[in-house]
């Protein structure tokens, strides 16, 4: 996802088990991080993920702004690398050393909120505050009817398309829906030798195929969290990606590559849709500008249901800290409408506000439009009907291996549509017993 990084691979929850046990087993007393310091300043440990050096001027003066109106409270900015931030919050929740406010993201946010390790914001936040954010992407961070986190930044995926290649197989609009994805597949193989696009079926990777199922009208767990998917819907979804693989409608190594390889493909020319961020188009003219004059960006792609998918960073706040208000203080300011709208500037992302999102910026097409500029508006269009399109559930990795595992063997040939959608569904509730 944009220069911040794509959102993937959360995985480390074989760790769950010791780790939160041991935290919730041990936690007596708030955590000692932060406090009281000389004078009677507090101090608030803001942790975010990979944001340096691109926007370190841009939190130092946003930090600078908030001690400035906020004399008795100091914060301590601590970034960290993408690659470490899961075993470095699990360690530091569990070792009762949290930091005040998290940058995570709903999905692992909630495996250590089904431990109850955040601070409820419910009762915290104002109704007139939370009705700031979209009520979508507020949901997103929600479980069993509970707020855990703040949304923060966002982004909506676009359909980036080769105009070029459209052109040569005849077709004068990008598709819509998945049914209509799947015919203009079968004519630019037909007319180009070129495949329409990539989605990988790799366990580990994107979640785009999980996020097909919902979009095309499949649940997928119920309300007990047990699986939901064999049904005449979710067989409907199977099928569809079952036959454009076995009608050579998908490149073969969508089982073995991630998301990245569809990237490498648009770029050199081989499929003619992307489903990515805007700011890809940034990485695609420096790389291949060719391919970038030929570029152009529509909305998602989506099923019967109409859903678009949005994908959220929030903020979340340990509930063992010693400064929940100032904490809260500071992470309320972070994603205020001002700051959210600055910071989308500068990151190229989108706000959860409503008031943000109503800016000229989000709505106007620039004269002389960029590539970026023209995909920023489609994609912040999208947002008013967007949703974090899988809940927050604990184990979400351990579903989207169940499902595409057995959506390889029945790519490979090994079982039928209704074993295979019949294992994931036992698998998934096996695990869970």
């Amino acid at each position: 996802m944009f220069k911040i990084k794509t959102w993937k691979k959360f995985g480390f929850f074989a760790l769950f088990g010791l780790l939160l046990s041991w935290m919730v087993s041990c936690s007596s007393g708030p955590a000692t991080t932060g406090g009281n310091q000389a004078g009677g300043t507090q101090e608030v440990e803001f942790w975010t993920m990979q944001l340096q050096p691109d926007y370190t001027d841009y939190f130092n003066q946003l930090i600078g702004k908030f001690e400035q109106q906020n004399p008795q409270t100091k914060v301590r900015w601590v970034d960290v690398p993408w690659s470490d931030m899961e075993k470095k919050i699990l360690t530091a929740v569990s070792a009762g050393t949290a930091p005040d406010v998290v940058n995570l993201n709903p999905n692992f946010a909630s495996q250590l909120a089904e431990r109850n390790a955040w601070l409820e914001l419910d009762s915290q936040v104002p109704d007139d505050v939370r009705q700031r954010y979209l009520p979508s992407i507020w949901k997103a961070s929600t479980l069993n009817g509970k707020s855990f986190g703040l949304p923060w930044y966002l982004t909506a995926r676009v359909t980036i398309y080769n105009t070029d290649l459209l052109k040569q197989a005849g077709i004068s609009q990008p598709p819509t829906t998945y049914e209509e994805l799947a015919q203009v597949a079968k004519q630019v193989k037909e007319k180009t030798g070129k495949y329409a696009f990539f989605t990988t079926v790799v366990p580990e990777d994107s979640t785009e195929i999980l996020e097909s199922f919902v979009q095309m009208g499949v649940q997928l767990v119920d309300d007990q969290g047990k699986a939901a998917f064999n049904s005449p819907e979710g067989k409907a979804a199977f099928q569809y990606w079952l036959d454009l693989y076995k009608n050579d409608l998908l490149p073969r190594e969508i089982l073995t590559q991630g998301h990245r390889h569809a990237i490498d493909l648009y770029q050199q020319g081989e499929i003619a849709f992307l489903a990515s961020g805007p700011e890809f188009l940034e990485t695609i003219a420096k790389n291949a500008p060719t391919i970038a004059q030929a570029s152009a960006s529509a909305p998602q792609i989506s099923g019967k249901t109409d859903k678009k998918n949005a994908a959220a960073m929030n903020l979340v706040i340990p509930r063992e800290t010693d400064q929940p208000d100032a904490a809260l203080k500071f992470a309320l300011f972070v994603s205020n409408n001002e700051n959210q709208l600055a910071f989308a500037k500068a990151a190229n992302v989108l706000p959860s506000t409503v008031a943000a999102l109503e800016d000229s910026y989000f709505k106007t097409v620039p004269a002389n439009a960029s590539p970026v500029e023209k995909a920023r508006i489609v994609s912040a269009k999208q947002l008013q009907d967007a949703e974090v399109l899988i809940p927050a559930m604990e184990d979400l990795k351990v579903l989207q291996k169940a499902i595409y595992t057995n959506l390889q063997a029945a790519m490979l040939g090994q079982k039928p549509t209704d074993q295979a959608i019949a294992d994931a569904a036992q698998t998934w509730d096996q695990g869970r017993a």
